[in-house]
C-alpha cells in the first residue's frame, strides 16, 4: 500500500489522540480518515435508498384528476 506524509498541526492530532485514546498520531489520523469515509458511504446509501423510493413513486402511474 502507498503511503503520504503530511504536516498537521500538533494540537490537531494531539486532540484527535486523546478522543480516539489511542497512543500514535499515525493511528489517530487513520481513525478520523477511516470515520469520515464510513460516514460518506452511510450517506451515499441513505440518500440512495430515498432516491429510488421517490423514483418508485413517480413510475406510479397518477389516479386520473378532474
Amino acid at each position: 500500500m502507498a503511503k503520504v506524509s503530511i504536516s498537521l498541526d500538533a494540537e490537531l492530532v494531539v486532540e484527535v489522540m486523546v478522543l480516539a485514546g489511542v497512543g500514535s498520531p499515525q493511528d489517530a489520523v487513520e481513525l478520523v480518515v477511516r470515520d469520515y469515509i464510513a460516514r460518506g458511504h452511510r450517506t451515499e446509501a441513505r440518500t440512495e435508498l430515498k432516491d429510488q423510493k421517490l423514483r418508485e413513486v413517480a413510475i406510479k402511474p397518477q389516479e386520473p384528476q378532474g
